[in-house]
């Protein structure tokens, strides 16, 4: 099988945004969206996206958020309404812009709390989703990774690291993360007033070592949204289940929308 690659922008709600297409010879199933992670970028998946187009027979989309990798800069801080924001406005707007019809959203991450979002929204197109390693609230073990993770990144060569994908946004992309998710308006913050609405297939992915939060967020997950849903937990697995486990959870992911016959 045959996957082709290539790279657009595409002009969203305060600028522009960097969108990589993986395409299969024969393409006729919905098409897989990745949202990515809070310090996450197109380039950071790897190669995962060419790998999962394979094990579905699905093309594979990615694309850097506003602020991230090679999107347009922003200014301006990250506001606490950000994954809402990029569920109802951003996704849609790609997906239209695209010219996708149906497709699948697979988030890590807060990505996966976005996706679930999206696929809440009145009238979307998306017919399954699989998250992976999603917050569903705030826990303590949340913040006390993101607090561990923020003292880190004060050493001088791991805060490179993160340049080598964000350059001089790395910075924002590092603040956009800790400040919004450690603020106290934030602290009660849930995916519980979206999860009844989500009517899809749903596949909840998790480590059993995650250092960003427990089991209990793939249970909440799987029991509060209105359609078919498992949730599957990786052992000795941590916060990037695509690394760590990734013939697992291509296995996983291949099987789910297949079972549940999405198109």
């Amino acid at each position: 099988m045959s996957v082709e690659a290539s790279d657009r922008f595409v002009a969203v709600p305060g600028g522009d945004v960097f969108v990589r297409q993986w395409r299969l010879d024969e393409e006729d199933r919905a098409p897989i969206i990745l949202l990515h992670d809070s310090l996450g970028s197109v380039e950071q998946w790897r190669d995962f996206p060419e790998a999962l187009a394979v094990a579905t027979g699905r093309g594979v989309i990615a694309y850097d958020r506003l602020g991230f990798g090679r999107s347009t800069r922003r200014a301006v801080p990250m506001q606490a309404g950000f994954i809402d924001d990029e569920a109802r406005v951003y996704v849609p707007t790609l997906a239209d812009a695209l010219g996708l019809g149906e497709y699948v959203l697979f988030g890590h991450s807060v990505g996966g709390g976005m996706a679930l979002v999206a696929a809440a929204v009145p009238g979307n197109d998306c017919v399954a989703v699989i998250t992976e390693a999603a917050q569903a609230f705030v826990e303590a073990r949340t913040l006390t990774g993101i607090r561990e993770a923020k003292k880190a990144f004060a050493d001088e060569s791991r805060f490179a690291r993160l340049e080598r994908w964000h350059g001089e946004r790395a910075r924002w992309v590092l603040t956009a993360w800790t400040e919004v998710w450690l603020s106290p308006r934030f602290r009660d913050w849930s995916l519980d007033p979206y999860l009844d609405k989500v009517r899809c297939p749903v596949l909840a992915i998790h480590g059993d070592a995650d250092e960003f939060g427990s089991g209990e967020f793939p249970r909440r997950i799987a029991q509060g949204v209105s359609g078919p849903a498992r949730e599957a937990i990786l052992d000795d697995c941590g916060h990037v289940p695509h690394r760590e486990r990734r013939d697992h959870v291509l296995a996983l992911v291949a099987a789910f929308l297949e079972e549940n016959r999405v198109p």
